[in-house]
C-alpha cells in the first residue's frame, strides 16, 4: 500500500510498506535539474549534487562516506533535466540512520571554499570523461539538435565555463530559490511502518517554504542536424522524434510502440540492424518524458564507411513501421513485455521508491500496479496509429559523431 503525506510547510511525504523485504530505500527529490537552470548556470543542479556529500556542520565528507559503509549500505544521487534525487538503501533497522545523514547534508552542508575549487577540478574531469565516451556524448548533441538553446537542450552536467564561474553564494542562492519544501517530495519504499512519516516530517519541520520563481516554458521542436568529427573508433548515430509529455494520456501506447522498435532484442531495429545486416552491435531506442514535451531517441554505432547505410536501414525500418502499423502478435507481445518488466521492477525497494518519488514530484499523484496494467491493456489499434503518425509522419532531428 502507498501512503502519501503533506506536511504544513508543503513537503509531501511518500510511503510505500514492503514487509516482505529487510531493506529500505529512502529518496530526496528535488524538482530542479538543468531545465531550472539559465545559460549562465548551467550544470549547477548536478555540481550542487556533488557539494552535498562534501560535509556539513557535524559530518566531514569521509564521514558522510563511512556513515553509509559502516552499516553496508548505499548512498548516491543523480540529476535529471527536471528533477535531483538523493537516496540511501540500507538494512530496515538503520533506517532512521540513514534519514538523518540524508537531512543532514540536505539542511547543514558546509560550501567550503576549499571543497568547492576541488570539486570543480573533480566535475572538469568528469566532462572530459563524457565527451571522451561518444556513445553518451550523442544523446546530448541530439537534445541540443532537438530543442536548441531551450534548457532541454543543454547538457546536465554543464562547461568547463560555467562550473570555473561557481561560488560559494552561487550554490546557497540557488538552493534557497529551489531546495523548497513545496519543491521536495521524500519517498521511502520496504519494509517500514506509517509511523516513519513523523520521523521525517519532525526532521523537516523547521524547513520553511518559499515561493519559487521558475516559470517553465515550453520548447519548439527544430528538428536539426548536428555533425561532430572526433577521433573514434565508431561512428555513433542518433535519431529524435516528438515525444509525449508525462502527463499524455497515451503515454503507454508510446511505450508499446518503442518496445516493438528498439526496446529489446526482438525489436525490429535490432533484428533489422544487427540480426539481418550487422551493421551495429549496439542499436536501441528510448522514450524520455517530461512535464510538457517528449522525445524518442533512436541510437546505433558503426564503422564510418557504413553510416550511410545505416541511417537508411532505420529510416526503412522506421517508416515501415509507420505505415503498416503492428502485427498482431507484436502488439500483444509488447504488451507482456511491458507489464512483466513493471511487475519485475517491482521486487526492488529502490525502484518502487523512484516510482514512486517521480510520480509525486511530477504528476502530483500516485499509480497502483492494477492502474498501471489496465492502462497497458485499455490501449487499442486506433491510439496505436494516431501515436504512430505523431511520431514517425514529421520532421525528426539528428546527430552523428565520426572520425
Amino acid at each position: 500500500m502507498i501512503e502519501t503525506y503533506r506536511s504544513k510547510n508543503g513537503l509531501r511525504i511518500v510511503l510505500e510498506s514492503v514487509p516482505t523485504v529487510r531493506s529500505v530505500t529512502i529518496g530526496i527529490w528535488v524538482r530542479t535539474g538543468s531545465r531550472q537552470e539559465t545559460e549562465q548556470n548551467n550544470g549547477i543542479s548536478h555540481f550542487l549534487e556533488h557539494m552535498l556529500f562534501k560535509g556539513t556542520k557535524n559530518r566531514t565528507a569521509k564521514d558522510i562516506a563511512e556513515a553509509f559503509d559502516s552499516i553496508g549500505g548505499q548512498v548516491n544521487a543523480f540529476t535529471s533535466k527536471e528533477y535531483t534525487c538523493f537516496y540511501a538503501r540500507v538494512v530496515d533497522t538503520y533506517k532512521e540512520h540513514a534519514l538523518e545523514v540524508l537531512t543532514d547534508m540536505l539542511f547543514n552542508s558546509t560550501f567550503l571554499e576549499d571543497e568547492i575549487e576541488r570539486e570543480k577540478k573533480v566535475v572538469m574531469e568528469e566532462i572530459k570523461m563524457y565527451e571522451d565516451t561518444p556513445d553518451d556524448h550523442v544523446h546530448d548533441l541530439l537534445a541540443t539538435a532537438s530543442f536548441g538553446n531551450h534548457p532541454l537542450g543543454r547538457p546536465i552536467i554543464g562547461t568547463e565555463k560555467q562550473i570555473k564561474s561557481f561560488t560559494r553564494k552561487t550554490l546557497i542562492d540557488y538552493m534557497k530559490e529551489f531546495y523548497t519544501p513545496s519543491n521536495i517530495v521524500v519517498s521511502v519504499a520496504g519494509n517500514v511502518e506509517h509511523e516513519f512519516i513523523y520521523k521525517i516530517e519532525s526532521l523537516f519541520s523547521t524547513f520553511k517554504d518559499s515561493n519559487c520563481s521558475f516559470k517553465r516554458e515550453k520548447p519548439t521542436f527544430l528538428a536539426n542536424k548536428i555533425i561532430k568529427n572526433k577521433d573514434t573508433e565508431q561512428a555513433h548515430l542518433c535519431l529524435g522524434y516528438r515525444g509525449l509529455a508525462i502527463n499524455d494520456s497515451r503515454i503507454s501506447a508510446i511505450l508499446i510502440i518503442n518496445s516493438i522498435l528498439g526496446g529489446g532484442m526482438s525489436s525490429r531495429l535490432f533484428q533489422e540492424v544487427r540480426e539481418k545486416h550487422g551493421l551495429a552491435y549496439s542499436v536501441f531506442s528510448y522514450h524520455a518524458a517530461y512535464l510538457d514535451c517528449g522525445l524518442l531517441t533512436i541510437y546505433a554505432g558503426t564503422n564510418k564507411e557504413q553510416v550511410n547505410l545505416l541511417q537508411t536501414t532505420i529510416k526503412q525500418t522506421v517508416h515501415q513501421l509507420a505505415e503498416k502499423g503492428l502485427t498482431d502478435k507484436e502488439f500483444m507481445n509488447s504488451k507482456e513485455q511491458l507489464k512483466g518488466n513493471i511487475m519485475l521492477s517491482l521486487e526492488s525497494t529502490n525502484s518502487r521508491m523512484s516510482r514512486n518519488g517521480r510520480n509525486e514530484l511530477l504528476l502530483g499523484r500516485q499509480r497502483s500496479l492494477d492502474d498501471i496494467i489496465n492502462d497497458i491493456d485499455a490501449v487499442d489499434r486506433n491510439t496505436i496509429n494516431e501515436v504512430l503518425e505523431q511520431l514517425f509522419l514529421q520532421d525528426y532531428a539528428e546527430s552523428i559523431i565520426v572520425p
